[in-house]
């Protein structure tokens, strides 16, 4: 890997001679390579392209190269992927699409890595080496940010940006025929340049690999920013359609990121606006409340705080000593209030303001401050603004930031000048403010939890799930979750019996294994009392639905809660926590999680659930048990790491949340097939 996106030596397979053409800008990208040391053009009808030397084919190329360049029709690359991999180079960019050719290409690649099919190539911005088809700028400004992008076109949009992002190492990966977003950015996590990252992702190859290499940017504070498409049904077809990949469900990729912390944009802006705010700026150190705003607009004002409200991005609420400060620098009419006003006359604009922006920088409730203005151009030398932000940034060690509400009107040599100093210029409203979204929710980012696995509980229920002998209350007993004392009985009198033994009153359900959703067929009865209407149950269930019967004690009534393990084509094993019961088509929403989950993330779980409400005593009632819902999820979270490759599915519907505690009173496992 290393290998190919540091290539010193370079083979240029369909380098042109003609302008304009994508073998002549293939070549002039790397002839341009300062990183580059030696670098070979190959083309058949050519004995000189660029004033360089031609050879007629990668075959007589004197020694194995680090990196191959392939621009040749689709019929050649098979061919050409063999005869690299056969002469031991170190790897290959495929620009082409390479239409049905994946598992043959896969299969003749034998250990070459391969950047794309379908790409436009990479720049390792750090060693300056440019494996791109298309001219990019040069150079590419070097910085913090590694980007890795399935989308060739984004590509070529970010590198060309007329904010002038500065990166370490940007990938067009396309199909990942071979090489795989993951592997990308493990490589960019080695590179000291590397502060930030960004990911612009249609699926997901390679998961272990991405959790393993996510972990890693969390473990060393290096904040990922990723933006995910094909999320809507028509997206999810288009994806197909265009790469032939499948594309990750909502509630995978939100799963995933919030495992490890990823902050996940919603459109390029909010991408762009989010790893400005991490590679120019600063980072919230010390967490205690919210963002501070200053405007000299009341509408914008308005405009931000409705924004704010709507994406959940807090406003710091200010001490007295903040208002009372504020008050005495304010013209009359101005009210000191966050996000703030301060545009009256405008007499002594940069002292006012400076002064406004350095008392809300020492509130210690404010994590970052921003000056939101329309940073259009001024046509009468004012520079009251700058000065102000300028004072701003000497006076504290919090982010500053600029939140223009409209990128259009951006002042584009104030704006260099900012970002030179280390202030980032935010280029909407929207999307400025979910980028201070994310840099307060970096701060409390969560750490991924302990993976450990207990291998001898582990093996047991492996040996008895491949043999089909599981009990599903048994098995969730064993990890922790408590469940109803549960008798299987294949005749009135035993049910009759088992009744008495755990107490009336009880309830009878079906226990035959072709029933998956007892409501469904009639196949419970509740609240009996004593022997003869446990007897009739009986009767009933087993007449219709076979003899096979459970007896249960009854459970004093509670809030009732789904959790679900469910696959991923993708992530593989999430666990579901929702509403359960007859709560299910009222409270339709659900979370999604990875496991394992610690406290911290189950309790996160449980609190995005309006079913909460009731949790913490709804309209005067008494709070329930939320402390054992939580440990419930996340001993359901063990199970699911554990044995998640083994089981196709598992429903616990309802468990049942009382004052005193939980009880899973319904569940149902399904193996994966052999």
């Amino acid at each position: 890997m290393r290998r190919m996106l540091e290539g010193r030596t370079v083979a240029v397979v369909g380098a042109s001679e003609r302008p304009g053409s994508f073998g002549w800008r293939m070549a002039t990208e790397v002839l341009r390579s300062p990183g580059v040391e030696r670098a070979w053009l190959v083309n058949p009808g050519r004995r000189r392209v660029l004033d360089q030397p031609c050879l007629p084919s990668l075959a007589d190329v004197p020694d194995a190269v680090d990196l191959v360049l392939l621009g040749v029709p689709d019929h050649a690359l098979v061919d050409q992927v063999r005869l690299a991999s056969g002469r031991g180079d170190g790897g290959a960019v495929v620009f082409g699409p390479a239409h049905g050719l994946r598992d043959e290409l896969v299969a003749a690649a034998d250990g070459l890595e391969i950047c794309g099919g379908g790409c436009m190539g990479f720049v390792n911005v750090v060693r300056g080496v440019r494996a791109i088809g298309y001219l990019e700028p040069d150079p590419v400004p070097a910085g913090p940010i590694a980007l890795v992008t399935h989308s060739g076109s984004v590509f070529s949009a970010l590198l060309r940006t007329h904010r002038r992002l500065e990166y370490s190492l940007a990938v067009s990966s396309g199909q990942e025929l071979v090489t795989t977003t993951a592997d990308h950015l493990a490589y960019a996590l080695t590179l000291p340049e590397t502060r930030v990252v960004g990911l612009v992702l249609e699926t997901l190859r390679d998961a272990p690999a991405m959790r393993a290499v996510l972990a890693d940017a969390a473990a060393h504070d290096v904040p990922v920013v990723a933006l995910t498409v094909g999320t809507s049904t028509r997206g999810r077809a288009l994806v197909d359609a265009h790469s032939g990949a499948v594309a990750g469900s909502d509630a995978a990729w939100e799963a995933l990121f919030a495992a490890y912390g990823v902050h996940r944009a919603d459109d390029l802006a909010e991408l762009v606006d989010s790893l400005e705010s991490f590679a120019v700026g600063r980072r919230v150190r010390r967490p205690g409340g919210g963002i501070a705003t200053v405007h000299d607009s009341g509408a914008e004002r308005v405009l931000a705080s409705d924004v704010a409200e709507r994406l959940g991005v807090p406003f710091a609420p200010l001490s007295p000593t903040t208002t009372e400060r504020l008050a005495a620098l304010l013209e009359p009419g101005l009210e000191p209030t966050n996000p703030l006003d301060v545009w009256g006359t405008g007499n002594d604009s940069e002292d006012v303001l400076a002064d406004c922006l350095t008392t809300l920088a020492d509130d210690p409730g404010v994590d970052v401050v921003a000056l939101a203005i329309d940073l259009v151009p001024e046509y009468d030398g004012d520079e009251s603004y700058p000065k102000a932000l300028a004072r701003l940034a000497d006076h504290t060690d919090k982010p500053v930031v600029v939140l223009s509400n409209l990128s259009s009107a951006v002042d584009g040599p104030l704006a260099a000048a900012l970002r030179a100093r280390g202030i980032p210029v935010l280029e909407g409203t929207r999307s400025g403010l979910r980028a201070l979204g994310h840099l307060l929710d970096h701060a409390t980012r969560p750490t991924p939890p302990a993976a450990d696995v207990d291998v001898v509980r582990q093996a047991r229920w492996a040996a008895r799930l491949r043999a089909g002998e599981v009990d599903p209350f048994a098995l969730l007993a064993d990890y922790g979750v408590p469940v109803a004392r549960t008798l299987v009985v294949d005749d009135e009198a035993a049910a009759v019996a088992a009744a008495a033994e755990v107490g009336h009153p009880v309830v009878l359900k079906t226990a035959d294994p072709d029933v998956h959703h007892k409501l469904e067929v009639d196949g419970i009865r509740l609240h009996l009392g004593d022997g003869a209407a446990v007897a009739a149950a009986y009767a009933d269930l087993a007449g219709r639905l076979g003899p096979s019967v459970t007896v249960q004690p009854e459970v004093p009534t509670g809030v009732e809660v789904a959790l679900g393990l469910w696959r991923d084509p993708l992530l593989g094993p999430l666990v579901l926590v929702a509403a359960g019961g007859s709560l299910v088509e009222l409270l339709t929403e659900r979370s999604v999680a990875l496991p394992p989950m610690d406290a911290d993330r189950a309790a996160g779980l449980v609190a995005r659930l309006r079913l909460a409400e009731l949790l913490a005593g709804y309209r005067g009632g008494a709070a329930l048990a939320s402390d054992a819902l939580v440990d419930a999820v996340v001993a359901f979270g063990r199970l699911a790491h554990e044995l998640g490759d083994l089981l196709e599915a598992v429903d616990v519907n309802p468990l049942v949340v009382g004052r005193d505690g939980v009880t899973a009173v319904d569940v149902l496992v399904v193996p994966r097939p052999a």
